[in-house]
């Protein structure tokens, strides 16, 4: 018999701490897991944010961008006067000088973009001046003065500098081009983050201009297709302001709107059916970025906030209720001036962009003169530059004082407004100055309108996140004058790898080679390359003997800006002023044409491009010979003459023996060469005044030469020699000269007294006033017959990028 036998369990307690025990386990190990999953979701969160971020540095890295400013010494002339201007060459990320550029390039459009003016100014260390003689012939209107880069030309012309100035004709009749244009008004609606999303509520800017550009006062109201107001709103500052405004899905808006006594109906922007609404509020030390999805939208949100090309912030919104996001930025990170704060999702889209302005340290410029001054008096100016926290700064300016009337007005297109915002902006800004003259609410809330309604990137968010390296058509000038071209066969086809000579004919001998690629394209690289030049484009006949076609490009920018000139209008209640304007330019001309036509050669090397190692011949130095043969045989002992065949061949001579005699040096007269030996004996040596002998191996780019002969003429014109006739003659205008100021000086009782009239409206424009370690500088000139009001405008920057500008005004009294 089997007895079933059991026992008695003597401690329960055991068997729930064995459960427990399994169950902090099973918390652990779930714990563990959702670390472990936050942790990789962290980790791919970095991942994306630190993709993001190297995609947008290294696109900085590789699209260096380059602003320039032009201080003009004002904004109205005559025709016949000059246009005097000061260029500044900044990174376009820091706003310091930026040495990068050789040359800029000045133009001036007309209204259809037809150029009546331009010139090449010469950089140097992101600084340049010149000026801009207006013709006779140029007729009444507004104009647009332009300055660019040829690297800027790589990138949209919108981020060309521009300025708008008024020319007078006094020969022409006004009745014509002076016309009062028909008053018409716009209004345009702009989300904040970009779109508006049904059942979303959204900040929409607005702004309204008139048919010249300038804002409006407007009152109006939203409504739906029933006619129902769903919001209502008022402009502030320049016709720009804002409203709340919840989309409805189903329905279409429109504004009704009250501008100049007129109304006008425009339609709201489409309001998407699902997408992202972008919040930015200013609270004080921090911003508080909100961002709401509408269903089934939300996912994982990044946001990227840079200044120019450096990220100042980059990471993942918080989740929060329902379907917002949400993150708070530090502004003491934010870099100084526009802050682009853009929403991307995990695919590294962008959503929705914001501006965000945050006020730079400037240049604290203080300029003192005199209240009042007599006739051709002596005024000093005397300019201190400090930065924010009183500390003396040198800095580079430039200084214009003009006379002011209802023409001659203040100027505010200033170095601060433009470098620190209109730059940054697409379109016209109107009165930029008004931002940076007053600190204040009202002040920042007519800023923060701005950027709502004229924001802008200057680049494609889809060629910052291309994996494709950058592809640019044109080359930084680094060392001077870029001239393009292409050479091209009898057929029109490309000439491959054909080398040309450019000869710059004059005294001072330049000569450059292009070697052309598959594409038959052309690059000199030239330097100090100045004034109206006379250039002899060939290849080497003696190699080959093709009849090349040689073409030159416009080194002028050909792409051109939307910007609109504002409508040109004259009342005739300024006639007495232009007929005032017109003869000061005239007596300026008639009395000192001499003097507005003087330009300095300063600071231009004058060497020629091999060098001033080799010892020249003068020739009148020795006895004058009638044949060239006859020079080289009796007195240059470092090129021997031999005739082979009844061609002449020359042999040069080293210090360490001949260079190899297979091969003639290459024979320079004033500048161009000539290939044809026999052909260059018979030079006539009675019209030459130097001989350079180069002795020696000789490469000059694409060029190599079995070293070289270089005959200078007396005045630098071939001395009466005979082109090859398939050598191509240009007329080509190199660099500007510098023109010098003319600013008269009464220092004398006898000057003062001069019967000479002095009726200049511009008394005075310097382009380099540099302040000392002391932050100081001084400027003096003297007053002219004119009595009235002027004013004073000196602006510039400092090497590490505070810029600054500052007004003087004073009389002039009998």
């Amino acid at each position: 018999m089997y007895r079933l036998h059991t026992e008695r369990n003597d401690n329960p307690t055991g068997i729930l701490e064995i459960k427990l025990m399994e169950k902090i386990q099973t918390h652990i190990k779930l714990l563990l897991l959702l670390s472990c999953c936050t942790m990789l979701l962290n980790m791919a969160h970095a991942q994306d944010i630190n993709s993001l971020k190297a995609s947008f540095e290294k696109y900085g890295d590789s699209h260096p961008q380059e602003k320039i400013f032009a201080h003009t010494d004002r904004s109205f002339y005559m025709t016949g006067e000059i246009v005097w201007f000061k260029l500044y060459t900044v990174d376009a990320r820091t706003n310091k000088p930026m040495d990068m550029s050789k040359v800029a390039y000045v133009d001036v459009l007309d209204s259809v973009n037809n150029t009546i003016l331009q010139a090449k100014i010469a950089l140097k260390w992101g600084t340049g001046s010149g000026s801009l003689y207006i013709p006779v012939t140029v007729a009444n209107g507004n104009y647009k003065l332009r300055a660019y880069t040829n690297w800027m030309k790589n990138f949209s012309p919108d981020f060309y500098f521009e300025k708008q100035l008024m020319i007078v004709n006094p020969l022409q009749s006004p009745a014509a081009p002076i016309k009062k244009t028909a008053l018409t008004y716009d209004i345009q609606f702009f989300p904040e983050g970009g779109n508006l999303v049904s059942g979303l509520s959204s900040t929409v800017g607005f702004k309204a201009i008139g048919a010249d550009g300038i804002g409006v006062n407007v009152s109006g109201a939203v409504i739906n297709e029933q006619n129902d107001t769903v919001a209502r709103f008022t402009a502030a500052k320049f016709g720009m302001g804002r409203f709340i405004f919840t989309p409805v899905a189903g329905h279409s808006y429109k504004a009704v709107a009250r501008i100049g006594g007129t109304n006008l109906t425009k339609q709201l922007p489409i309001a998407s059916a699902s997408g992202y609404v972008m919040q930015v509020t200013d609270a004080g030390n921090q911003l508080s970025v909100k961002v709401r999805a509408s269903t089934g939208s939300s996912q994982t949100l990044y946001l990227l906030a840079h200044n120019g090309s450096a990220v100042s912030g980059a990471q993942p919104l918080v989740q929060g209720a329902g379907n917002e996001q949400s993150v708070v930025i530090d502004k003491a990170k934010l870099g100084d001036g526009i802050n682009h704060i853009t929403l991307f999702n995990a695919d590294r889209q962008p959503l929705a962009e914001r501006l965000f302005f945050k006020r730079p340290a400037l240049l604290n410029l203080q300029a003192v003169a005199g209240q009042q001054f007599g006739l051709r008096k002596k005024a000093d100016v005397d300019i201190n530059a400090k930065s924010a926290d009183g500390q003396p700064q040198q800095a580079n300016l430039s200084l214009s004082v003009y006379y002011v009337d209802s023409l001659n007005k203040t100027d505010g297109a200033d170095i601060i407004s433009y470098l620190w915002l209109t730059s940054a902006l697409k379109g016209n800004i109107e009165s930029p100055e008004y931002y940076f003259a007053n600190v204040n609410p009202a002040t920042d809330e007519a800023l923060d309108n701005l950027l709502l309604t004229q924001g802008w990137t200057r680049f494609k968010w889809s060629d910052v996140l291309s994996a494709k390296p950058a592809a640019f058509r044109f080359l930084p000038e680094y060392n001077g004058h870029l001239v393009s071209g292409e050479v091209l066969t009898p057929a029109g086809a490309p000439a491959r790898n054909t080398i040309v000579y450019m000869g710059v004919i004059g005294k001072k001998v330049q000569l450059y080679g292009a070697h052309s690629g598959a594409d038959g394209q052309l690059l000199f690289n030239t330097r100090d390359l100045y004034s109206a030049n006379e250039i002899v484009l060939q290849t080497n006949h003696t190699y080959d003997t093709t009849t090349y076609k040689i073409n030159l490009k416009n080194p002028f920018s050909e792409q051109y800006s939307d910007t609109k000139l504002k409508p040109f209008y004259l009342n005739s209640s300024i006639t007495a002023q232009l007929e005032n304007n017109s003869l000061a330019m005239q007596v300026q001309n008639l009395y000192r044409p001499e003097n507005m036509r003087q330009f300095s050669t300063a600071g231009i090397d004058s060497a020629t491009f091999y060098g001033s190692q080799y010892r020249p011949f003068m020739l009148d130095q020795f006895t004058r010979f009638t044949t060239m043969e006859e020079v080289l045989r009796e007195y240059v002992t470092n090129a021997n003459v031999a005739k082979v065949n009844q061609h002449f061949h020359i042999h040069i001579i080293t210090k360490n023996g001949p260079l190899p005699s297979d091969e003639d040096p290459l024979i320079l007269l004033d500048g161009v060469p000539v290939f044809n030996i026999d052909k260059a004996f018979t030079i006539d040596p009675l019209k030459i005044k130097r001989l350079e002998v180069v002795n020696q191996r000789y490469y000059n780019g694409p060029i190599a030469a079995n070293g070289i002969l270089s005959y200078t003429s007396y005045k630098g014109d071939l001395g009466g020699f005979e082109l090859d006739p398939k050598a191509i003659v240009l007329d080509y205008e190199g660099l500007q000269l510098q023109r010098e100021f003319y600013s008269p000086a009464y220092e004398t009782a006898d000057q003062q007294k001069s019967r000479l009239p002095d009726f200049r409206n511009l008394l005075y424009w310097a382009p380099d006033v540099n302040t000392g370690p002391d932050g100081k500088a001084r400027a003096t000139f003297y007053t002219s017959d004119k009595p009235g009001k002027y004013i004073g405008v000196v602006q510039g920057l400092t090497g590490n990028g505070l810029v600054g500008s500052r007004y003087f005004m004073f009389d002039v009294v009998r």
